[in-house]
């Protein structure tokens, strides 16, 4: 989080605990601009302490368009059925050119190795393109990482680091040095 707020981008989660608290709490302490999606769940998900704005949302596919709609790079950390859904979802959206490919980037080669593993079985068996495996970029490293997000996120849409207001879909009117989609040259 703290590495993506020093490139400039607003964080964005799903506004929860654990590595979600802790990529906000990230861009945070970083002096970034910290953003949640929390999904209302009758247990478990209440919005962590280091968001700026969040917005409460009933429903999953709502937060999947959110995180789209306003994304110019994905990070898939470690997570669960949910992390998985966004990770395909954003996948699928590329894959088809419904949204723009930018970068998604599975962080935690040993955590994800079965499910990279199962991606490379699709291809081989020609469910997916091996074109779609270029969709992925997979790396333990934090500084490869933001090098592939400048590269293929910044670079390539053009993005600049601007002092803006956001008064985007949260409302926010406090002005900070984020990257907005306005901003892009």
């Amino acid at each position: 989080g703290a590495e993506m707020a020093k490139l400039g981008f607003t964080v964005m989660t799903g506004g929860g605990p654990g590595i979600m608290e802790a990529a906000n709490k990230g861009a945070y302490e970083a002096g970034g601009y910290s953003v949640g999606c929390n999904i209302i769940l009758p247990f478990e998900q209440k919005p962590n302490r280091f968001l700026h704005r969040w917005i409460d949302i009933r429903y999953f596919f709502v937060r999947k368009f959110l995180l789209l709609k306003y994304s110019y790079a994905f990070v898939v950390m470690p997570g669960g059925m949910g992390t998985l859904d966004e990770l395909f979802e954003s996948l699928t959206l590329i894959q088809t050119k419904m949204i723009q490919n930018f970068p998604v980037v599975i962080f935690g080669s040993e955590y994800h190795k079965e499910l990279c593993q199962h991606i490379r079985v699709m291809a081989e068996n020609e469910s997916i393109s091996p074109e779609d495996m270029k969709l992925l970029f997979v790396t333990d490293s934090v500084p490869d990482l933001v090098e592939h997000i400048r590269l293929y996120a910044i670079k390539r849409f053009h993005l600049v680091k601007k002092p803006v207001s956001p008064s985007w879909w949260l409302g926010e009117r406090k002005k900070k040095e984020t990257l907005h989609s306005i901003q892009a040259e």
